[in-house]
């Protein structure tokens, strides 16, 4: 029972419950981009190229039960071919340049809100008086501690 209670501590605090939403919404946020690399970003960039479809593009490096060429990556997986996929690595490439600027322009915003909340200097209303060092306010003309005259 012991264990169980040590646990349920470690599963509810902060910084446990704080990670694992963030993880959550990093993996849907993951799957936000590859649909947008993969759905709309791709498809006309692959138009613009002569009508190239980016996560079929691959290189056979070894020809499998049946010799190709392969018209399409799914042609050549059932054939057992061992390919080279480097439409998908391109395709991953662009949904990583797109997480990482997300990401910087988050943590750019976050830095230009710690900037304006900068602390706000209190204003001076003491001074040490010269002969006993007591901590006297600013418009005394005659130290309450020692008594000296500070006017001159």
């Amino acid at each position: 029972m012991g264990m169980m209670k040590e646990f349920k501590e470690f599963a509810m605090r902060g910084n446990v419950v704080d990670m694992a939403v963030g993880i959550i919404i990093g993996a849907a946020f993951g799957t936000i981009v590859s649909s947008l690399v993969n759905d709309v970003i791709m498809p006309p960039i692959g138009l613009l190229l002569g009508n190239v479809d980016f996560s079929n593009l691959f290189v056979v490096l070894r020809d499998g039960a049946s010799a190709g060429p392969y018209m399409s990556l799914d042609a050549a997986k059932a054939a057992g071919a061992t390919t080279l996929r480097y439409g998908a690595f391109v395709n991953t490439v662009i949904s990583f340049l797109i997480v990482a600027f997300s990401v910087f322009m988050l943590v750019r915003g976050v830095n230009r809100l710690k900037r304006k909340e900068e602390p706000v200097v209190a204003e001076v209303t003491t001074r040490d008086c010269p002969f006993c060092f007591s901590a006297i306010s600013i418009k005394a003309k005659r130290c309450p501690h020692c008594t000296s005259d500070l006017a001159a």
